[in-house]
């Protein structure tokens, strides 16, 4: 999964100027024949440790199982462990 969200994010950096021009022009049938990982849209935010793609904490960069973790361990300065 994390192969697929790199290829996702070279193919909008690739086709970033020519969907831009697409757009400015209204050629919806021309945005339709770029490749459909072309579009920003498509990448998801993954946890820089594990990948997994949901409850990402963007501050931090992981999701929220891994941040619970490391600060348990004390790995993230600042946080206390509460009632979890």
């Amino acid at each position: 999964m994390k192969a697929r969200e790199v290829k996702r994010l070279r193919l909008a950096k690739k086709y970033e100027v020519k969907r831009k021009q697409l757009k400015e022009a209204g050629d919806y049938v021309g945005l339709s024949k770029l490749p459909k990982n072309s579009s920003p849209v498509r990448q998801r935010n993954r946890c820089k440790l594990t990948g997994r793609p949901r409850g990402y904490m963007r501050q931090f960069g992981i999701s929220r199982i891994q941040f619970r973790e490391m600060a348990s361990i004390g790995l993230i300065p600042g946080v206390k462990k509460a009632s979890w």
